[in-house]
């Protein structure tokens, strides 16, 4: 079993990670003519615990994403106040859509109509303004959520009527492939669909958002146009497996 980190060795070995990402993001959206700053990076820390929340708070990163709601209301609750933006970026049951639009200022994975109005709703409740992505199901696969092509395009219309959150754009889980090239054509893709939905449903939406890209691949989703890259393991290590 490995010693734990100090924290000082912790925050250094973050510092060092995110100094890496940061230098990937800058050389990926220079490909493209893109400002770095166009680029949000949303550090995933789903698995691991309070301690990498505050070494990515010292390294100056204030985006974190998580995919549990409870997990990461948890950590919210031991974290300073304001101190972070929270992302939400796995599937929201209906049952944790209160606590979701509590904890979290950005949910990346709206795939009905239907669960758009419950968090419209929750937000409302709570006096709270959410921003908030449609989640697009580009490939079909069963292991994952999203909406359809179509079912996305009645999102974003409903969002104009919406109270309480603003949807920004859209979001992506391309199929894994080691290869990041394979990915390239659902990022692409998604950056059309969105052209598409800004022009004609968009109501006066911005939709100026692209979530998509992960450790492995998130320079292909810059130079297709990505906004937000979620990246984990990339600025926190490997994640530990957990206990049988």
């Amino acid at each position: 079993m490995r010693e734990p980190e100090s924290a000082p060795d912790l925050a250094c070995r973050v510092t060092t990670n995110l100094s890496s990402v940061r230098a990937r993001i800058a050389a990926a959206a220079a490909r493209r003519g893109r400002d770095a700053a166009e680029v949000r990076l949303v550090a995933v820390s789903k698995t691991f615990g309070v301690e990498h929340v505050e070494a990515a708070l010292s390294a100056g990163l204030l985006d974190l994403g998580e995919n549990k709601v409870q997990e990461a209301a948890g950590k919210k609750a031991a974290t300073p106040s304001g101190t972070v933006i929270w992302h939400f970026i796995g599937h929201l049951q209906s049952n944790k859509v209160r606590l979701a639009a509590e904890t979290f200022d950005w949910i990346h994975s709206i795939d009905s109509i239907g669960l758009l109005r419950r968090v419209d709703r929750a937000a409302t409740d709570l006096h709270r303004r959410l921003n908030v992505l449609a989640q697009v199901d580009l490939a079909g696969e069963a292991t994952k959520h999203g909406g359809s092509v179509e079912e996305v395009r009645g999102i974003v219309e409903a969002a104009t009527s919406c109270e309480s959150i603003t949807l920004r754009g859209l979001m992506v889980l391309p199929p894994w492939s080691p290869d990041p090239e394979a990915v390239r054509p659902f990022f692409r893709q998604l950056r059309e669909l969105r052209e598409t939905y800004a022009t004609t449903v968009g109501g006066g939406l911005q939709l100026d958002q692209l979530s998509m890209g992960m450790s492995h691949d998130f320079e292909v989703a810059i130079e297709e146009g990505a906004t937000m890259v979620r990246v984990g393991t990339a600025v926190f290590g490997p994640r530990t497996p957990p206990p049988r």
